[in-house]
């Protein structure tokens, strides 16, 4: 799942992913009720939850960002979920308090093609071949 307020970003995200990774359909949040919506909707139609999350935490308000951030690691079904902050901030601020809300990992946006590519195989390295995960049936209520 890509949640990102930007739609040029959104379409660079998208093809890096469509090459990294061909067997996934991306999910576009633009917003962070959108975002719990489809969670929640996840969940009570008994579909699969997303295995990661790639959070801009400008939604375009910050605000909006850290909140549904906030909301996805209380959530006792959601907190398992991956989220790897992929923002254009460099800010040290923003970095720490991504951390504090126990993101996976910080990612700046890379600012030319290959390199969102670069980054994209470097998560599907790690995320779908190195890293494990608990299953979502298996998880407490």
């Amino acid at each position: 799942m890509v949640v990102e307020s930007n739609a040029d970003h959104w379409l660079i995200i998208r093809s890096a992913l469509a090459q990294c990774f061909p067997e996934v359909e991306p999910i576009w949040m633009n917003h962070g009720s959108q975002t719990l919506s489809y969670l929640d909707k996840c969940l009570s139609d008994s579909n699969r939850l997303p295995r990661l999350i790639l959070l801009e935490p400008y939604l375009p308000s910050q605000e909006d960002g850290w909140a549904l951030l906030k909301s996805i690691k209380a959530h006792p079904q959601y907190q398992h979920i991956p989220v790897i902050t992929l923002s254009h901030s460099q800010d040290y601020k923003d970095i720490v308090k991504s951390y504090s809300f126990s993101v996976a990992a910080y990612i700046t946006k890379p600012t030319v093609y290959h390199k969102w590519l670069s980054c994209f195989y470097t998560l599907r390295r790690y995320w779908w071949e190195l890293a494990i995960l608990p299953a979502p049936a298996l998880l407490p209520d």
